[in-house]
């Protein structure tokens, strides 16, 4: 089993290294990062991070410990390291719940296996086995070692934790320092993860089904702090990516997750109605920057965008205006997200001197009227739609006081400001950028569009992209939606 486990390794560095062959090397900002990484998985984080050294120029200072000894550095002193990757998941939770935390990036899973020496000479088969014998054995500590908060956990639940912990010899706060008592015979046996034991000569493991059932996720995450984020966040996505740090962890004996393709400066090609540029712009700015994403933002009419992606366009994101736009293009697209609603409403010059109540008097004779183009963005199309509802559309063309349709509600609002125009429909985040300089005038309820969220099918970098989903539903940035009149709504869209 060893032995396939270290071919299979082998073949894995070796793609690996095939695939880096004439790489240029991107070199980094000259500072070096620290890691904060817990022991156990050693044998997987130490290479992969002189790969990425070679391969970036970043200096990586790592420091080795238990997952919770590291943890309760960093309380003390957040500013200590750049990155934290411990042994188990549960550990950056806990940070990020302190404010520690801010990026986390999955990489690999492990087990809680029972080593015992090699060939199992006890026969040992159950944890019953170790208790009824009375076998000296080793855990971790709950306190300072992510294996033995899982195992604590685990038979917690079953009710002979208290019987456990008090037979057990030896208490140790790493995976590698439990593998080596095993392995000197200062104790019978330890529970250890599947990967420890692969990394230890004499020592085999036997699987408990109790612990079977819980798979640990190895995640490193990134300092809030880090005076570095750009350079830290390129290593958490070394380590990640499918085509660099995936080998590493599979080598260790890991079971590593299919992360993103590796790019040392990411590209992101956005395309986003013409309405999120003021809600979103700050944030994307923001999030591309701590990220070291080159992102290209494309921001226009909803129907000029479908267009666009008709005639070839490929964006790895669309923040569609409406579902309706959406719509035309799903098939391209992975399921959408619901993010917001915004209302449509009338406006005019302030305090309404003509005192306009809704769309059936945007047919009043003389009335110099500005609607958004029905086929190139969202709102022309809602607005149109509304006209319809409520039988307007016929008595508004024969008025002939349509003045302006435009992709856009804001150059709209222009016109209005202006005084090209004395009303128009737009969305009440159009409105909101006028201030005072504008009234508003409420339309019935079902005069509104609502805004998703999609991602590009088959695309190669879904956990940067979730990233930039978690930048744009953040509270900063639902903060600023609702300033501008959007109705903040986060879930599935039920279709």
């Amino acid at each position: 089993m060893k032995s396939l486990t270290l071919f299979l390794a082998l073949i894995a560095l070796l793609c690996l290294a095939l695939v880096r062959l004439g790489i240029p090397s991107s070199h980094g900002d000259g500072e070096p990062l620290t890691l904060y990484c817990a022991a156990g998985i050693r044998h997987a984080v130490e290479p992969a991070v002189r790969a990425f050294e070679e391969e970036t120029g970043t200096t990586v200072h790592i420091q080795f410990g238990g997952s919770g000894s590291l943890l309760g550095q960093l309380q003390v002193d957040g500013n200590a390291a750049d990155l934290y990757l411990p042994g188990d998941q549960s550990f950056l939770e806990m940070g990020r719940a302190k404010d520690l935390i801010a990026e986390i990036l999955p990489l690999a899973t492990m087990r809680p296996v029972l080593a015992v020496a090699e060939g199992n000479p006890l026969g040992l088969r159950t944890i019953e086995d170790l208790l009824d014998r009375d076998l000296p054995f080793a855990l971790g500590s709950p306190s300072a070692a992510a294996v033995g908060r899982v195992v604590k956990t685990v038979y917690s639940e079953l009710g002979l934790w208290t019987q456990i912990e008090a037979k057990a010899k030896v208490f140790q706060p790493t995976v590698t320092e439990l593998a080596t008592s095993l392995q000197i015979g200062q104790v019978d046996a330890a529970i250890v993860w599947d990967a420890t034991v692969a990394q230890f000569d004499g020592l085999d493991l036997v699987r408990l089904p109790e612990l079977e059932q819980k798979p640990i996720r190895v995640s490193v995450g990134v300092l809030r702090q880090s005076p570095r984020p750009t350079s830290a966040l390129q290593l958490a996505r070394f380590l990640q990516a499918r085509d660099r740090g995936r080998a590493y962890f599979l080598a260790a004996g890991l079971t590593p997750i299919e992360g993103d393709a590796w790019s040392a400066r990411p590209e992101v090609l956005l395309y986003a109605g013409s309405m999120f540029h003021s809600a979103l712009e700050e944030t994307l700015h923001s999030w591309s920057q701590r990220e070291g994403v080159d992102l290209t933002r494309v921001y226009n009419g909803c129907g000029i965008l479908v267009s666009q992606m008709e005639s070839g366009g490929s964006p790895d994101v669309f923040f569609s205006c409406d579902a309706s736009f959406l719509d035309e293009v799903q098939e391209r697209f992975d399921p959408r997200v619901v993010l917001s609603n915004n209302p449509l409403v009338l406006i005019c010059a302030p305090k309404n001197p003509l005192q306009l109540k809704g769309l059936a008097d945007l047919a009043r004779p003389g009335l110099r009227v500005g609607l958004a183009h029905p086929k190139q963005s969202a709102l022309g199309r809602l607005t149109q739609a509304q006209m319809e509802k409520e039988n307007l559309a016929a008595a508004f063309a024969a008025s002939g006081n349509l003045k302006q349709d435009a992709p856009q509600g804001d150059f709209l609002v222009n016109a209005l400001l202006t005084g090209a125009l004395d009303a128009a429909v737009v969305y009440a985040s159009n409105a909101a950028l006028a201030g005072d300089k504008l009234s508003s005038v409420a339309l019935t309820p079902n005069a509104i569009a609502e805004q998703l969220f999609a991602v590009r099918r088959n695309n190669t970098q879904s956990y940067l992209l979730q990233r930039m989903f978690d930048a744009a539903t953040s509270d900063a940035s639902k903060e600023q939606f609702s300033k501008l009149g959007f109705e903040w709504r986060i879930g599935e869209d039920p279709r």
